[in-house]
């Protein structure tokens, strides 16, 4: 993928609403990987959330796929700094 191609592809991203279901898919694939890298990821994915929805829905996709377990992710915290 070229610079340009990423830098057009985060754009599009950033334009794009985060839905639950979509918030949902992606974290589903980061964690196939469950790296330190897909963590971040997913932190990035619920202040998303956050930002859109709030913390309740952060909360409940924290419980509903174990991130607490897999990715050490508390429910109550404020991801909401990280997308500044």
């Amino acid at each position: 993928m070229s610079c340009n191609s990423a830098i057009g592809t985060y754009f599009h991203l950033k334009f794009i609403t985060m839905t639950p279901q979509r918030a949902l898919e992606l974290i589903e694939q980061q964690l196939q990987f469950g790296s330190g890298y897909n963590r971040n990821a997913v932190r990035l994915i619920l202040a998303e959330v956050q930002r859109e929805h709030g913390q309740a829905l952060v909360d409940s996709l924290i419980r509903t796929l174990e991130l607490d377990e897999k990715f050490d992710l508390a429910q109550g915290t404020d991801f909401s700094t990280l997308s500044k």
